[in-house]
């Protein structure tokens, strides 16, 4: 859950927020016309686009285009809060800042990934502390400075390692990004995502994901993906070494009882009588 907060606005619309969470938590972005760069600490993040999957690790950073995402958080022995610093791209944002001197990453380009992972800088880091300052005193934040902060913050990130790659990312940070169905089931088949979450990920409603999805597998969403997953937890369990509870949750499960619930109803016997003796 949201426990806390902190934003500043650009002309009425949130362009830099701090946000603490409680784990575990999942979070839902739309991003229709915007990209954002987002930093996290205290906790991993686990980022679902429609055809990626990216892990973050404490303090480490990753660049969106617009699209649909999900985040998890999960909470660990030592830690149940995460602090998120989230500074949005907007597209008329972008163009009002260099409206004098357009960049290369603002031409029209096709493609490109929905999620880059932003390795760690020095000057990055120091950058992402800076904005602690105007977070305890508000008052000095103006549309100038904000305006100020974002160009900051791309040139910072084109004159790091990540350089090629942020470059590659800002250039079709609007651009359309055209993902079939297929390829957002496949990315997401064994991961803690719902029907409903994997229509939002195809830009669909639920209704017409449900239709298409008969059409190309035969079969609806839910059955389809609880045999696949059950399936690969056969095969795991008279392989691997981990606990069912883990294999459960390998395979898109969050819920080890319910697993082994439906386990035992298609396979006529529970998940440990599988593992090897």
């Amino acid at each position: 859950m949201i426990l806390r907060r902190q934003k500043f606005e650009y002309k009425q619309t949130a362009l830099i927020e701090k946000i603490l969470i409680e784990a575990p938590f999942r979070y839902e972005a739309l991003f229709q016309n915007e990209g954002c760069f987002l930093y996290v600490s205290g906790l991993s993040s686990n980022f679902h686009a429609a055809d990626q999957k990216v892990a973050l690790s404490s303090n480490e950073s990753v660049l969106l285009k617009c699209g649909t995402y999900f985040v998890d958080w999960l909470k660990t022995a030592e830690s149940s809060r995460c602090e998120v610093l989230a500074i949005h791209l907007p597209t008329e944002l972008l163009r009002e800042i260099y409206r004098h001197e357009v960049p290369s990453f603002m031409l029209p380009k096709q493609q490109g990934d929905f999620i880059q992972k932003v390795v760690p800088e020095v000057t990055l880091s120091k950058f992402i502390d800076s904005l602690d300052f105007y977070f305890e005193t508000p008052s000095l934040v103006t549309d100038e400075l904000l305006e100020l902060k974002i160009k900051e913050l791309i040139l910072i990130l084109v004159q790091t390692k990540n350089a090629a790659s942020v470059l590659e990312l800002l250039s079709t940070l609007f651009a359309p990004r055209i993902v079939t169905l297929q390829e957002v089931v496949s990315t997401h088949l064994y991961s803690t995502v719902s029907v409903s979450q994997l229509a939002n990920l195809c830009n669909m409603s639920l209704s017409s994901f449900k239709r298409e999805f008969e059409k190309i597998f035969g079969d609806s969403p839910k059955n389809y993906i609880i045999q696949k997953r059950l399936g690969r937890a056969k095969e795991l369990l008279l392989v691997s070494d981990d606990s069912i509870a883990s294999i459960a949750y390998q395979v898109g499960f969050s819920d080890p009882a319910y697993f082994s619930r439906l386990f035992k109803k298609t396979y006529a016997q529970a998940p440990s009588v599988l593992r090897p003796r």
